[in-house]
């Protein structure tokens, strides 16, 4: 048998492992509406996402009126409370992910999530998805004093979950950034929260459901 490239395949989570715009975008709106603003639909939350939850809020006030830092501070803890009692109500994994991380694990292959969200937040989410025997290490935005683009937490998601060989998996220039930066290989899927269209974020390889993902790496390796 032919040994797989990769020791460690590594993932973000908003828009790469599930679909979290239902409940991201439930938080922020009822924050917004705390705020005094209107709501925003799901599929521009989608194009939000990606530079964690202070950005995200600080993208919903844009998009409803003047943004300053006075009213991030006042919404902030008011999102970041509804969200973590409500994170997993609409969020779900994406066809074909957990097969697909079935067959990486059959394989041997570690696998770690480099996530911009609070690392808080993405291991209640993981839990509450109930992922925790899934993924050995989880980095979030604020584990480390930088966050992706910044290759730093891709390349200590990866050393704790091993070290060898890594790939990264995400769905955002954010995440092909990180990668580049990193010098690693990205799959990027193109059902995610991209702010531009998929072709243009650089990655490796695109791949349109989890079921393309084991080529696409054994491809890349």
């Amino acid at each position: 048998m032919t040994r797989f490239p990769f020791d460690v395949v590594a993932f973000d989570l908003d828009g790469t492992l599930a679909d979290t715009a239902p409940d991201l975008t439930a938080a922020l709106n009822h924050a917004l509406g705390r705020l005094g603003r209107a709501a925003v639909p799901a599929e521009s939350v989608r194009h939000m996402v990606g530079h964690g939850a202070r950005a995200l809020l600080q993208k919903g006030l844009a998009a409803t009126g003047e943004v300053d830092e006075a009213l991030v501070e006042q919404g902030f803890p008011i999102f970041l409370e509804y969200y973590e009692t409500n994170i997993a109500v609409g969020t779900k994994p994406f066809d074909g992910l957990e097969a697909a991380l079935d067959t990486l694990a059959s394989k041997g292959v570690k696998l770690a999530i480099c996530t911009n969200k609070l690392e808080s937040l993405g291991r209640r989410l993981v839990s509450a998805l109930n992922w925790d025997d899934r993924f050995v290490a989880i980095v979030g935005g604020d584990t480390l004093p930088v966050r992706k683009p910044d290759p730093a937490p891709l390349f200590e998601a990866i050393a704790r979950a091993g070290g060898g060989r890594a790939a990264f998996v995400g769905d955002s220039i954010t995440d092909t950034d990180t990668a580049r930066a990193a010098g690693l290989p990205c799959v990027a899927v193109t059902f995610g929260f991209s702010d531009r269209p998929p072709a243009q974020l650089g990655a490796s390889v695109l791949i349109d459901h989890f079921d393309e993902l084991i080529p696409a790496l054994e491809r890349l390796g």
